[in-house]
């Protein structure tokens, strides 16, 4: 690409600032080859979206509404657009974590943007990212031309629409007024070269066109003009039926054979997005317009060139174009549809193949419409602009031309035929009035750079989670137990803290970046960053990461659990998050360095399993025994259909785990053990904290009356001894619960006592695949206690598994 200081600029404004930008100009300047370059070049998380589904394919992107979710028709500011009755907003997590993680949303063809569709956009991004910020905070680049395309908006659109906007046009959104773009308009011209030309076509573009332009424009026009056969002239018409009616007419009158050409569509390809007829009829001498760049080195033909069919077969189509010394044998071109998925490795967002559509690159090109004609080049062309009936269609028209001589008028033009909306030219003339220079640019760095520093010792985020926690435990304290009250404290104190040393020290380095030089190049501001970073890593982790570690809770109520535990997550992946930038940061900061650990950020949470903090308890040892009775206590719930808690209570549990009753009597003097809940639950309650102490060695006051009125501590040892007999027997762990009433948790203990004498083999008690995997998972696990583990391995073991595999590791 020629190299000249709009596009440098707008080069730089999108790679190293984060102002949203409008990207414009003339015809043939140059903007659909910015986009491809940005695309490959660009160090930036972006995603390329379109209006319409041919301009997706162009733009090899994908459409505003599939990729928003956003429904057709008016969007009013009112309009609910999570409600799935009119729409299907459900995102997945992938769409989730590729909106959060961007950092550049390209909309290409803005002018056909409606304003309440950008506002729709905007609305989207702040949901899932920054609320209070436009776009939630990501750069949005908009390529079009306002001279061009329009949105199309039906009278009845617009009878709703314009009580929120004072007109149709992207740039009347509240989002655009709000985010503080700039514009930049492409000035050099790739397409004309004479003067003359291009100064007719800008005064077309500004309806302001001179009695001397018009003059000279209709020099062209030529009453009666009919081409000579193969002389490489395309009609262009305002109308559908017009070129229709052409290209058929013209295809009618060749006597050569007809060869249809079908075309092959795999996977998800639309057919409104199909950039060819899926049935395409050619014969020898039909002239045709090339609809794609050639994609093999030779790049003998782009997309508009124009030519005639001189050869055909079932699956070669050969052209001659006009002035070319050589003849264009053309075979069927593939057209991908993508949709962006995030790389499992590198959490790149990536372009994922879902759909292809197959086919000759060529269409009839006798006659074309002007709408069709966007972003085509012609050489030779016949302008009907006759009846122009939208705003920008004269313009398109005769800026597709690369030159006056190529160009045939079919009736003149004056005034009448440029219509041009007069909120366009009042826009096109602030912008041009405002447009940025070096200076805005450097500025717009620097406060890029001051941002991101901003966002690294940002700590807002942490407030609602910790106040959230806070609140639900001091409405529910008779139902939690736990560490919560001073973790939270803990962690909300010196998040407040940073938050006062966060704010000094950002409006600090603004002080410091009042030089000249961009805050990555100061050096006094690289080092106090680097002291900002040392003293907020230490802070964290031994404030917030202590407090993480020891916070638990067990409550009875199962939804103000999950609250909590959805709140705690949310804690953990902001440490997480702020982590991960203090070590990436900790030699110093450059812009794209954290551009990168932002991106990665974002996929930490699903990176990194969370461990269940219900099943901790705080204040005790027996965490084994506390799971052992909740499993007990759902066993019996689910048995005899009932509610967990009212076979008994969250406090209970608690207790039993802090007492160790091992006795009626004794359990009868824990809080909530009434006389009925012992009388049907209190042997299988006692069960299993009788097993629980023997297996543990923990002597109890009550030792030599643990047992009932015909049990002795001998009898003991015999039931142990039975489960054995009964096991040795045939009998399985199930059938011995079931015959002996006792829980199969309990059974399983009894015969894994006999592990070390050799009466018992692992394997009898787990399969050997399932024993050759936790010897595996074992060691690669970091854990607290086995409930730790328990959880970490997604409750797919027992308690009884795990131990047995752990003493088996451990001896």
């Amino acid at each position: 690409m020629s190299v000249n200081k709009e596009l440098d600029l707008a080069w730089e404004f999108v790679n190293n600032t984060n102002r949203s930008i409008f990207l414009t100009g003339k015809a043939g300047t140059g903007k659909t080859t910015f986009l491809h370059r940005l695309k490959t070049q660009s160090l930036k998380r972006l995603v390329v979206i379109a209006p319409t589904g041919v301009a997706a394919i162009n733009a090899k992107g994908v459409t505003i509404h599939s990729f928003f979710q956003i429904p057709f028709g008016p969007i009013l500011p009112d309009t609910d657009l999570d409600n799935p009755t009119s729409f299907n907003r459900k995102f997945n997590k992938t769409k989730i974590n590729i909106i959060k993680s961007m950092d550049l949303l390209v909309i290409d063809e803005i002018s056909m943007v409606r304003a309440d569709l950008l506002d729709g956009i905007d609305r989207t991004l702040r949901r899932f990212r920054t609320k209070n910020k436009v776009f939630g905070g990501v750069q949005v680049l908009m390529i079009g031309d306002l001279q061009q395309l329009s949105p199309v908006i039906k009278e009845n659109e617009w009878h709703l629409l314009k009580k929120y906007y004072s007109n149709g046009f992207f740039f009347s959104s509240h989002a655009y007024q709000q985010c503080d773009a700039v514009t930049i308009e492409l000035k050099h011209i790739y397409r004309q070269e004479n003067p003359t030309f291009i100064q007719i076509l800008n005064e077309i573009r500004n309806n302001a066109l001179s009695a001397s332009s018009a003059k000279e424009l209709n020099k062209r026009y030529i009453a009666d003009f009919s081409p000579k056969p193969n002389a490489g002239y395309i009609s262009l018409t305002t109308h559908n039926t017009k070129a229709d009616t052409t290209n058929k007419s013209e295809l009618d009158k060749l006597k050569t054979k007809s060869f249809i050409y079908n075309a092959k569509v795999e996977g998800k390809f639309p057919e409104f997005s199909y950039p060819n007829s899926d049935t395409l009829e050619l014969k020898v001498g039909a002239q045709v317009m090339f609809i794609k760049n050639d994609t093999s080195q030779d790049k003998r033909y782009f997309n508009g060139k124009i030519g005639t069919i001189t050869h055909l077969t079932k699956e070669e189509v050969t052209v001659q174009c006009v002035d070319d010394d050589f003849k264009i044998v053309t075979k069927a071109e593939l057209w991908e549809n993508i949709n962006y998925t995030v790389d499992k490795d590198t959490k790149a967002i990536t372009e994922d193949k879902i759909g292809s559509f197959t086919q000759i690159p060529l269409r009839l090109a006798w006659a074309i419409t002007i709408h069709k004609s966007q972003g085509l080049t012609f050489e030779k062309a016949i302008i009907d602009a006759g009846s122009a009936f939208a705003h920008g269609q004269t313009y398109v028209a005769l800026s597709r031309c690369k030159s006056l001589e190529g160009l045939v008028l079919k009736s003149k033009i004056s005034s009448n035929q440029i219509i041009t909306d007069t909120h366009v030219i009042t826009f096109n003339k602030n912008a041009e009035a405002n447009e940025p220079d070096q200076a805005v640019l450097e500025r717009s760095q620097k406060m890029f750079q001051l941002d991101l520093i901003a966002e690294v010792f940002a700590f807002y985020e942490f407030m609602y989670p910790v106040n959230r926690i806070l609140d639900i435990f001091y409405k529910n304290r008779t139902s939690i137990e736990g560490k919560v009250e001073h973790e939270m404290v803990t962690i909300k104190n010196t998040v407040t803290n940073l938050l006062k040393v966060g704010n000094g020290f950002n409006a600090q380095l603004r002080t410091l970046a009042e030089e000249e030089q961009l805050p990555e190049s100061n050096s006094i501001i690289q080092e106090r960053f680097k002291k900002a970073i040392t003293y907020f890593k230490d802070q964290i982790e031994s404030n917030i990461g202590t407090a993480l570690k020891t916070f638990s809770f067990t409550t009875d109520n199962q939804a103000v659990g999950n609250d909590i535990s959805k709140n705690i997550d949310v804690i953990e992946t902001l440490y997480d998050s702020k982590l991960f930038y203090f070590n990436g940061l900790s030699s110093d900061f450059t812009t794209k360095t954290l551009l990168e650990l932002r991106a990665k950020s974002v996929f930490l949470a699903k990176d990194k399993p969370r461990k269940s903090r219900k099943s901790v308890v705080d204040g005790t040892i027996n965490v084994e025994l506390f799971e052992l009775l909740r499993v007990l206590r759902n066993e019996i719930a689910t048995a005899q259909d009932l509610v967990h808690f009212q076979v008994f209570t969250q406090k209970s549990l608690y207790e039993m785990c802090e007492v160790l009753p091992v006795t009626k009597d004794e359990l009868l003097n824990v809080n909530g053990m009434g006389a009925t809940r012992v009388e049907k639950y209190g042997s299988a309650i006692l069960e299993v904290i009788r097993d629980y102490c023997d297996e543990n060695d923990i002597q109890t006051e009550s030792e030599d009356t643990i047992f009932d009125d015909a049990e002795s501590k001998d009898s003991k040892v015999n039931t142990r001894d039975l489960s054995l007999q009964l096991f040795q027997s045939g009998k399985s762990v199930a059938e011995i619960a079931t015959s002996r009433d006792l829980n199969e948790n309990t059974i399983f203990g009894h015969l894994a006592g006999f592990i070390s004498t050799g009466e018992i083999k692992i394997t009898d008690l787990m399969s050997k695949e399932t024993y050759d995997t936790l010897l595996k998972l074992i060691p690669k696990k970091t854990f607290d206690n086995l409930s730790d583990l328990k959880h970490q391995l997604d409750d797919a073991y027992s308690y009884g598994e795990l131990r047995i595999v752990l003493d088996a590791l451990n001896n």
